[in-house]
């Protein structure tokens, strides 16, 4: 999810003298609310392969603790990409990842060019790696390769819905992070990014920002607007959950459930339409076989999993559940899926694995992926038997995804406690924020937004985009949505009502 910077003091530096490698130097004003003055930037050239020739990158020093502002200092990685119109410049946009785990200094370079295209080059566009992501300061959990893949760290339970593997993992998970991970680890929360961002205002030399968060970005800035109600211009929330503060995460993963059920019929009917004939990837006669077909071959990997062109990795059942949660983010990934559907039931062909199955995390990436979920809120001390009875009971109303949202997690096991209370958000502060929702989104369901529209009240206006995918802006081809957005984001124009887009 994501968030917007508003004025740098060096305006509009030219791609000519980015090129040069000088470091350039953005002096900040502003002192930090706690007390001391905001650190100065020196931007350096790091252009990304595809991305901007003009990025920049920097480093910010924030506090491993905002109550100890003098204390020890970590690094988070910080990146720009000058607006091309300085005479016309709006101010700084600032783009919050997803995760929690996304690079925003990544998403800036893929997005970056689209955004220069969309908003005219009125604003800095800048972004920050999260504590624990990419360049910024990171921890470990020092844990062991089988345990950081994706269906391990995802909690999928076993064949038939048994839990206890998955209970022992979450176990000596949690406490492999309590011996490793140290104070960084446990600063790893959704109250410390938004600070953070605020730290990089500073930084920034702007009074105010504007953002855009998409999926976890969109709780960030949810926070964020919370937090610093006065500091926020024009605010997009791109795919938001349900922030209710007494579960957060957990509410989020169970929620997920239902979004694959709202999400599959987009799917079924795409496999199952007679243009799938002509590459080969119909995987039915009508989109009412499809799911059936699915749940049947994961049930057989369950039995026998398939060797897979990884060498010592094979094929699962939940590797073949994960792969469609993955794919039912965006229509692009249909066919992709639909290529393992067809490899798996071949008996003479080894199916590949889709890359993100294929390696484990790294250790920093498995530590950041449990820690914010785990440090914002206190999980329950549930006994194992009532996980085993959730999990049954989530399995047989929602089959697509086996219990995996109330399965048990290394939280359960949580070493430390939150170290403050989760942000409640509410409708106090200005009215500058634009909500953008697909109706039919299996990971940030619609359902959860509408809890989100409601704690903001006047503060917010909802686009509700009919049709199916994660992320909307710039994303799945919304041409309505993304008109609403940009003309938010360039004009201050917003619809006076909640909206809805059909195309």
């Amino acid at each position: 999810m994501t968030t917007y910077p508003r004025k740098a003091l060096l305006l509009g530096l030219s791609a000519a003298t980015a090129a040069t490698g000088l470091a350039v130097t953005t002096a900040a004003p502003a002192a930090a609310r706690s007390g001391a003055a905001a650190p100065a930037l020196t931007w350096h050239p790091c252009a990304k392969p595809g991305g901007p020739a003009t990025q920049e990158c920097a480093e910010l020093p924030v506090p491993l603790d905002y109550a100890d502002p003098g204390g020890r200092q970590i690094t988070v990685a910080v990146s720009r990409i000058p607006g091309e119109r300085p005479r016309a410049r709006r101010g700084s946009l600032i783009v919050i990842p997803g995760g929690p785990g996304g690079s925003g200094v990544q998403r800036l370079a893929q997005k970056g060019a689209a955004l220069q295209r969309e908003l005219g080059g009125a604003y800095d566009l800048v972004a920050l790696d999260p504590r624990g992501v990419g360049g910024s300061t990171t921890a470990s959990c020092e844990l062991a390769p089988e345990d950081r893949y994706l269906t391990s760290l995802r909690s999928w339970p076993g064949p038939d819905g048994e839990i206890t593997e998955n209970a022992a993992r979450s176990r000596r998970t949690a406490e492999a992070c309590a011996r490793s991970g140290g104070p960084v680890l446990r600063s790893f929360t959704t109250a410390n990014q938004a600070r953070d961002i605020d730290r990089f205002r500073e930084a920034l030399g702007e009074r105010k920002l504007s953002a855009w968060g998409v999926s976890y970005g969109a709780y960030v800035g949810a926070v964020y607007a919370q937090k610093f109600p006065r500091r926020t211009d024009r605010w997009v929330l791109d795919s938001s959950g349900d922030p209710d503060p007494q579960r957060v995460a957990r509410g989020w993963l169970a929620n997920m459930a239902q979004g694959a059920e709202d999400r599959f019929p987009d799917f079924a009917a795409w496999a199952a339409h007679p243009d799938r004939d002509r590459d080969g990837l119909r995987l039915a006669a009508t989109p009412q076989e499809v799911e059936p077909l699915v749940l049947a071959l994961a049930a057989s990997l369950d039995r026998a999993p398939r060797e897979s062109t990884t060498p010592g990795l094979p094929l699962t059942g939940n590797g073949l559940r994960q792969s469609l949660q993955n794919a039912l983010y965006s229509d692009s990934a249909f066919a992709s899926f639909a290529r393992l559907v067809k490899a798996a039931q071949d008996p003479a062909v080894a199916p590949a694995l889709p890359p993100e199955l294929a390696q484990p995390f790294s250790n920093e990436d498995a530590a950041l992926m449990v820690g914010v979920i785990c440090n914002d809120v206190a999980w329950p001390r549930t006994p194992m038997a009532e996980y085993q009875r959730a999990v049954d009971a989530d399995r047989t109303r929602h089959p697509l995804t086996a219990g995996l949202p109330v399965n048990v997690l290394p939280c359960s096991f949580w070493k430390t406690g939150p170290a403050e209370q989760p942000t409640r958000i509410t409708d106090e502060g200005p009215s500058d924020i634009l909500m953008i929702q697909s109706r039919r989104d299996p990971a940030t369901p619609y359902s959860g937004a509408l809890k989100m529209r409601e704690a903001l009240g006047g503060r917010a206006r909802l686009v509700t985009v009919e049709q199916g995918g994660h992320g909307v802006y710039l994303g799945n081809g919304n041409a309505c949505g993304d008109r609403t957005v940009t003309a938010f984001l360039t004009t201050g124009e917003r619809p006076a009502h909640d909206a809805y887009c059909a195309d």
